[in-house]
């Protein structure tokens, strides 16, 4: 039993089509699916994706520092971006604020496949602890990433822990972060054994997932696709 990839990051966004319009015209995603209550998007439906889910804003940043995205050829994904755009670099990545709190990053890696997700960064107390407590939800040990911040691993991709205070916002940008599994409800009945408090269980057209809440406060999602799978 293991998590098969990082699926997904979720966000509360109060405009989500402005972060949807931007990621389609700079980052080569296009909407999968668009409902009532959100939009996902990405490049690839079954890679890593954004879910913008509707909510009031302002949004607080809290726990999350940034999401990066793989590209094959990071000067050639930067002259996609707007003209204008503040652009912060760092060892084979450059980061950018993108709106309401959301900082997008883009990282160089050879035979990626573009605008999967490489890596999601997380504010922490004590980064070393948090990259250990993450373990036993099923990522795995990873050595520092290029910034030199603790990590682990999940399906090539990564969570990585910066110095921090996650605080304890009242609006928080982020939602969750899903990982695809096979069986979400083996992973429910690992939770429920390690005394890891399950928020919720979903059973949507598509899909099945458990939420658990993780290290901070953050939820992670077990999502299960079922054989009806076929978004785009």
């Amino acid at each position: 039993m293991g998590l098969n990839s990082l699926d997904h990051v979720a966000l509360w966004v109060a405009d989500r089509d402005a972060i949807a319009e931007f990621a389609v015209v700079h980052l080569g995603m296009h909407v999968i699916d668009r409902t009532e209550r959100f939009t996902l998007v990405g490049a690839d439906a079954r890679r890593g994706k954004l879910t913008l889910f509707d909510a009031p804003g302002p949004r607080e940043r809290g726990a999350l520092e940034h999401v990066a995205l793989r590209v094959s050829d990071l000067r050639q994904a930067l002259g996609e971006l707007p003209s204008g755009l503040e652009l912060e670099r760092e060892a084979g990545a450059c980061y950018f604020d993108v709106a309401e709190g959301l900082r997008l990053g883009l990282v160089e890696a050879p035979g990626a496949v573009d605008y999967d997700l490489d890596h999601v960064a997380l504010r922490s107390r004590d980064p070393g602890a948090t990259a250990e407590a993450w373990v036993p939800l099923g990522l795995e040990g990873a050595e520092a990433g290029p910034s030199g911040a603790a990590r682990v691993a999940v399906g090539g991709a990564y969570l990585e822990f910066r110095d921090g205070d996650p605080g304890e916002p009242e609006r928080p940008l982020l939602n969750h972060l899903g990982v695809l599994v096979d069986s979400a409800d083996e992973w429910k009945a690992q939770a429920e054994d390690l005394g890891i408090e399950v928020a919720d269980v979903v059973d949507a057209a598509n899909t099945y997932a458990v939420f658990v809440v993780g290290p901070d406060g953050v939820k992670l999602e077990y999502v299960e696709h079922k054989p009806s799978f076929s978004l785009t």
